[in-house]
Formats: structure tokens, sequence, C-alpha cells
């Protein structure tokens, strides 16, 4: 089972101008008084279930309190389609925010202020997305995909190595694409280059070889070439930037004997020197300025239903730090942290129903709301 997790996106706010077109959006009441933030909101993209093109944007609004569901469509009601099918990655980026919606193909620009469309960015398979001050990058599977038959041998499929492409932040364009390694997810921009996780998904499904990518793929930004490969770990999914030359990397492992985990590429290193393990178990992670903040459970090859216990960490630097959180979710599948002692968790249920997104204060949860299908990542505005 592939856990996809969230990443969660910070953003500094202009006072408003005028009254919001959401404004009037009416929602979940809950009590925000212990939060401190100068943020508008928090966004909640909801991936939906493949196929089902049931994907969804939540917002809470610090305010007033109100957690509003479905506010993408509420705000757009002429896209017929709605958000779209999977919607896999959001960050903000000034007053927009950026919606990478996997299975339809688009990457979603709307406005953070009040969730109407501007524009629709056709990327083929996309899945997240980082920026630098003139562009939008984007991972993309390329068109990656197998279709098994009814005794699950494999009757059709296409494998060929991703892409990160290049979007112009003005013209909302694409300017071009780079090959990188097979299947690539999170990418983080630091300094020039950007880092990007190769999963092999779809690779590891596929003879000769049936095994997973392992590799960092280091991108120039400037001239928009990979100018280094560096092995990590197998199945790599989540990649954070802590602003001081540590990439942190998650593995989602081979659901076998690979354990998830956390590890760290060091940006000025030689290629030789330039990895190192951090931790094991990491079903769900986001980062809050320098740190990195895990879920995890030690029994997560066990899937026979048994309830989990997840324990929670932070990662500064090098250094592991113990966190005395709360999890009650039975399928914690989105992480989004304010700061170190307000954090959200979004947990999937069943996976086909609404979910929930839980707040949690200095340990203590706080209140629960119904989210959409899949509450899988958060974003600040």
């Amino acid at each position: 089972m592939l856990l996809l997790c969230g990443t969660f996106a910070f953003c500094a706010c202009q006072k408003d101008r005028v009254p919001s077109k959401d404004a009037t959006l009416d929602g979940q009441t809950v009590d925000v008084s212990f939060i401190s933030t100068s943020a508008q909101k928090l966004f909640v993209l909801n991936e939906g279930g493949m196929g089902s093109n049931n994907s969804t944007l939540d917002f809470l609004r610090f305010k007033d309190g109100k957690f509003v569901n479905g506010a993408f469509k509420k705000m757009n009601p002429d896209v017929a389609t709605g958000l779209g099918d999977v919607g896999n990655d959001i960050a903000i980026h000034g007053e927009e925010a950026w919606i990478v919606v996997n299975n339809s193909g688009i990457v979603e620009v709307i406005s953070a202020y009040d969730e109407t469309e501007i524009a629709a960015i056709p990327v083929p398979t996309p899945r997240n997305i980082a920026f630098d001050n003139n562009y939008a990058y984007v991972t993309s599977w390329a068109g990656a995909f197998i279709n098994y038959g009814a005794d699950y041998s494999v009757m059709d499929f296409k494998n060929p190595k991703g892409q990160v492409y290049r979007i112009n932040l003005t013209t909302k364009k694409v300017e071009g694409s780079v090959e990188v390694g097979y299947q690539p997810e999170g990418i983080a921009y630091y300094d020039g280059k950007l880092y990007v996780a190769n999963s092999g998904g779809i690779a590891s499904q596929l003879p000769p070889t049936y095994s997973y990518d392992n590799t960092v793929s280091i991108i120039n930004s400037a001239s928009f070439k990979v100018e280094d490969t560096v092995e990590v770990q197998v199945n790599l999914k989540n990649v954070y930037s802590d602003g001081k030359g540590n990439i942190y990397v998650t593995s989602l492992g081979n659901y076998y004997d690979i354990h998830s985990g956390l590890y760290v590429v060091f940006a000025s290193a030689a290629s030789s020197q330039k990895t190192g393990h951090i931790a094991d178990y990491v079903s769900v992670s986001a980062p809050c300025g320098d740190t990195v903040y895990c879920i995890g459970t030690d029994s997560e090859f066990d899937w026979s239903g048994t309830p989990h216990t997840y324990s929670a960490w932070s990662v500064t630097g090098r250094t592991k730090k113990a966190l005395s959180w709360t999890i009650t979710e039975a399928t914690p599948y989105g992480l989004g942290v304010l700061d170190a002692d307000t954090y959200f968790v979004g947990d999937a249920g069943d996976y086909f129903n609404p979910g929930t997104v839980t707040c949690y204060y200095k340990g203590a949860k706080r209140w629960s709301v119904t989210a959409g299908v899949c509450p899988g990542h958060f974003a600040l505005y």
C-alpha cells in the first residue's frame, strides 16, 4: 500500500485588501483561540480515489474558525470536472496556490485568497512541485503505467524515465523538461539546485529487474540539466530542504524487508560522502522551518487490520528528538505542522469515504472535522 505523504508549505500573507469572495462560505466551526499565527488559511488537499474524480480542496479559516469543505468546486462552479482526479500536492507561491492533480494530468493554479481558478496547465502524470523565483518545477511520471489481467499478469505497460517540467510563473506556460530517474516523486529547491526523489514505483513491477529506483537526481536550475545522481535508498518519496544544506529524503521501502525511513543528502558534500541514514519508520512527514516532523510505526508491514501504535519524532540537522505527541488516527495519511505545539493529522479511514482532519495542541487533541477522501496534503497561506 502506497502511503503518500504530505508536504506543508508556508507563505507571508498580505493584509486583507477587500473581503474575499469566499468569505460567505460556511463550514464546521472549530476552536482556533489557542492557535497563534499570522496566516489566513490552512489548505487541506484531499487526494480522492484513483479514477473517481473526487479530489477536493478544504480550508480552515483562522479568522472565524470555519472549516470549509469543497472550496474549489464552490468557488468555481463552471469547472465541470471539479478539481480532478487524485490531488497529489499543493504549495503556496505568493498569492497563488498550485495544486498538482496526477491522474487528470494538470497543475491547477488558483488564487490563495479566494480559490478562484487562474490557470489549468497540462503536465503528463504530474506528482510534486517546487519553486524558485521564476519557475515552478513539477515532477512527472511521463505517462508511465501498468495494466494487469485477471490473473495479475502484466497485460500492458509503459515505463519511460520521468521528467521535471519547468513552468514560467508569470505566463503559466511550460518551458521545457529534463529527464530524471524512474517515476520521480518529491522535489525541493536549494541554492540553485533541484533535488528530485526517484521512486521506480512502476519499474519495480516490470522485467527484467523488478527493482525500484534508489536515486536522487540533482538538477542545476540555471542550465536546467542533471549535474549529479546520488544513490540513497529504494522507493524514494518526499524531499525537504532545511535551507542550511541538508536535503531530507523519505523512502517508502520495499514493503518486505526494507522499512520506510528518513535520509539526508548533504548539498555541499562530494558524491561519495553525500548521503546519510537518520531513522526508520516514516509513515507521514512534514517540514516546519529547519525541522522535519515524522510519524511512524514499526508494524508497517502488518496489514492484517490490527491497530498500529504510532510514535512521533523530529529531526533538526541530524539530531533526532522523540516527541510526546498523541496520534489517535487509525490511518494517518497526511501531516501539517504549524509550530512545535500545533499539528494537524489527516486520517484516510477506509480510503473510500470522507476522512478526518484532527488538530492537536501541546500533545492533546483539540478537535476533529470531516474532510474529503484521503486528506493527504497541507499548505499554509
